[in-house]
């Protein structure tokens, strides 16, 4: 899941991206309108977050262009306007809802799961495999029917290779998902998060592998059944 997120304010941004990350979800931002446009017309994003007091224009303004050009994904509103008359100027203008600074961030990924949702119905269908499954829309991830705690980075490598299911997933790749989460990556990060990810789910016997392609990457597979 990829947000975009169109605010001048870098405290808010890096504050967002963290919380955003914890989610399992890709974060990109933007200062002004005029890099919310380039941004959209180059990225296929799957939500925005837009302030409404932008350096170069009016959030609402951007809105009201997007969706005039035919941008179909839900926009949420962030601002600190808290009028009656904002909110509907907001929601008239193209905006899917509307949520007033300051707010509790747990708030914030809640709108953002049901926005997902009542957009894209699709991205509520869980990926499974073998009694694993993973739950795009709000990160959840499932084994043998119970919940698994896992760490965001861990996660987000988990949901790649079950998408890939069957393949190798080069370990290049891997490496490229990690970084998403801003931070500089070590060289042995992607064999720490296969890693733990054996580990975690090595309790649970369930008739699945991650199998280690030497010098290419990793495939997740079902175990063949003998007899």
């Amino acid at each position: 899941m990829r947000l975009l997120l169109v605010e001048d304010s870098a405290r808010l941004r890096d504050l967002l991206a963290e919380s955003v990350h914890r989610a399992g979800w890709r974060l990109d931002s933007a200062a002004t309108v005029g890099a919310a446009l380039l941004a959209t017309q180059t990225v296929s994003y799957d939500l925005l977050l837009v302030d409404l007091g932008l350096p170069d224009g009016d959030g609402l303004d951007l809105i009201r262009e997007l969706r005039r050009d035919g941008f179909i994904p839900p926009i949420l509103v962030v601002t600190a306007r808290s009028s009656i008359e904002d909110r509907v100027a907001a929601l008239d203008g193209g905006a899917d809802d509307y949520l007033v600074k300051p707010f509790n961030h747990i708030e914030l990924l809640a709108l953002c799961r049901a926005l997902l949702r009542r957009r894209a119905p699709h991205y509520i269908e869980s990926i499974v495999l073998g009694g694993l499954s993973f739950d795009p829309t709000n990160g959840v991830v499932a084994a043998g029917g119970e919940p698994l705690a896992v760490a965001p980075r861990e996660r987000s490598v988990l949901e790649l290779l079950l998408r890939n299911a069957g393949r190798v997933t080069p370990k290049q790749i891997i490496e490229s998902k990690l970084s998403e989460f801003g931070d500089d990556i070590s060289t042995n990060a992607v064999e720490l998060a296969i890693s733990r990810l054996r580990r975690r789910l090595a309790p649970f016997d369930l008739p699945i592998s991650i199998e280690t392609i030497r010098g290419i990457g990793y495939l997740l597979r079902e175990k063949r059944q003998d007899g």
